[in-house]
């Protein structure tokens, strides 16, 4: 099979023919028809990303959609040309998705929502889980909360608006300027927070009692500002908790707060089959038209991983951007 395989942080990917995989128990063999690219990946490729090391050389990629071309013993829950989608690899050692065939763990994955391509369903797995994550499994999000998305614009931020919504919460988003009509788009209401402060908003919003979720993808002084938004019980969540903070703010609202570490099934292999399940529960909110990526229409194939990496790093992509693996 072809790959992308890189050979040492920062450098350039090198296309290769490479024995194909095989099916191991619990395992299924993918033909891999897209890739979906997240910074994760940029920084994985520059080795700046202590908490997704992945040993050289290396087939990057961490999301996948594909048809699923052998299964390995004990799997029974999908059998060949079944069309698959998950977030299977490309860190910890195990093979990423910038390759023609990839055999993966069962667990990870869910079938593909039958009226979404290949590249929107490449688009999916890892925001919509690390969305999924926050808002559901720990904040437990239900109908009639109001619910803040730090960085509604963003990959995991556009998703959990729509997760959030599917779930019936009043659903309100910071960006800039710039991002207000893809917010609005979404069902969200826009918060410039470059003109509103943290205080401001909330006081306009919530009356000044805070919301009851707030989902921070942006960690350092964002998860600052989340903290001072949340209302008396409310939960704030992150999935970016860098950075030094003061916990006050949330304990003089008796808030709680929850990390999101999306990698930890597959680093660990433990819980792998939830990852399944999200993905499985999330593809009938895609069948009912209430949740779909923003994916960049630029085509990329496995020889312009680099171009596709590259449209991340300038701030081009308009959207999830996608390499296009096979046709």
């Amino acid at each position: 099979m072809r790959a992308a395989l890189l050979d040492a942080h920062g450098g350039r990917f090198r296309l290769a023919e490479i024995a194909r995989p095989e099916p191991g128990p619990g395992e299924v063999l993918v033909r891999i028809r897209a890739s979906g690219v997240n910074p994760l990946d940029i920084k994985i490729r520059a080795g700046a990303a202590a908490h997704a090391r992945h040993p050289l050389p290396a087939i990057l990629g961490i999301d996948l959609a594909g048809v699923v071309e052998a299964v390995g013993s004990d799997v029974t829950a999908f059998r060949p040309g079944d069309e698959v989608y998950g977030m299977t690899g490309g860190v910890g050692g195990i093979q990423g998705s910038l390759a023609e065939y990839a055999a993966v763990d069962a667990r990870l994955l869910a079938r593909k929502p039958g009226h979404l391509s290949f590249r929107d369903a490449a688009a999916l797995p890892l925001v919509l889980i690390t969305a999924w994550e926050g808002l559901v499994d720990r904040a437990g999000v239900r109908a009639g909360q109001k619910v803040l998305i730090q960085g509604g614009a963003g990959g995991v931020g556009h998703i959990a608006i729509q997760v959030a919504r599917a779930f019936g919460a009043q659903v309100y988003a910071t960006g800039s300027a710039g991002q207000r009509e893809t917010i609005e788009v979404l069902g969200a209401t826009a918060i410039d927070y470059r003109a509103e402060p943290v205080e401001a908003y909330v006081a306009a919003h919530t009356a000044g009692l805070g919301f009851d979720i707030v989902y921070d993808t942006g960690g350092s002084a964002i998860l600052d500002a989340s903290f001072a938004a949340i209302r008396r019980f409310g939960h704030v969540v992150s999935c970016l908790g860098w950075g030094d903070h003061a916990l006050a703010p949330l304990s003089f609202r008796n808030g709680t707060y929850s990390g999101v570490f999306t990698l930890l099934p597959l680093l660990t292999g433990i819980g792998r089959e939830h990852h399944g399940t999200i993905l499985a529960d999330a593809s009938r909110l895609v069948e009912e038209g209430k949740l779909a990526p923003i994916v960049d229409q630029r085509a990329f194939s496995l020889d312009e991983v680099a171009a596709a990496h590259a449209a991340i790093e300038d701030r081009s992509a308009r959207g999830k951007i996608v390499v296009d693996v096979a046709d």
